[in-house]
């Protein structure tokens, strides 16, 4: 069973990335974007990141970054499996309450709304919550030092990210936004 799903772990992600760039297909236009070199380093970032816990191209292993640091049994595999999921379908949760206000880019978009309700009452970035206890989990399932590298340079990328996506959401709403600050907390419920 471990070594099933160690093998399948990366079909998983690409299900979920078709099926995230089909629904990105209905969002609405955007009014103002991001710099492209703001979007360019953070972009570059995730996809390190995930050249680390992937493997795409052997380009960051060998060495210590290939020494397993957790043990590739089934409790490990069946944990690290289900972090994965519950972070999947947390960001997937939360894209759909976002519905087409969602972009792949920061963005204000036409008629933005800010959401207060479903995940975003829990934590203000719940896709990249998700998406990085996503990664962490299956960091968990292949066990390599590598990997947890990568979750932390895609966690860097997150967090620049969310720190533009914080001044859109201040200049759009203002006091509405601040008191959301104030109440709910950035990606980790209670702590950060």
């Amino acid at each position: 069973m471990a070594g099933l799903i160690v093998r399948w772990m990366g079909a998983f992600w690409l299900v979920a990335l078709i099926l995230w760039c089909v629904a990105a297909l209905t969002t609405k236009r955007a009014v103002q974007r991001q710099t492209g070199a703001s979007r360019l380093l953070q972009a570059g970032l995730a996809l390190i990141g995930l050249e680390f816990i992937f493997n795409f191209y052997p380009v960051f292993s060998g060495g210590w970054l290939d020494h397993r640091v957790v043990p590739q049994t089934g409790d490990w595999v069946l944990f690290g499996a289900a972090l994965t999921l519950l972070g999947v379908l947390f960001a997937v949760w939360a894209r759909l309450v976002l519905g087409r206000n969602w972009s792949g880019t920061v963005t204000i978009k036409e008629n933005h709304q800010l959401m207060l309700r479903g995940p975003y009452a829990i934590v203000r970035h719940p896709i990249y919550t998700g998406v990085l206890f996503g990664l962490l989990g299956t960091s968990l399932v292949y066990g390599l030092v590598r990997c947890f590298v990568g979750v932390l340079i895609v966690g860097v990328a997150f967090r620049l990210k969310a720190q533009i996506e914080e001044r859109f959401m201040m200049q759009q709403f203002g006091t509405q936004y601040v008191e959301y600050r104030q109440r709910v907390r950035a990606l980790v419920p209670f702590v950060l």
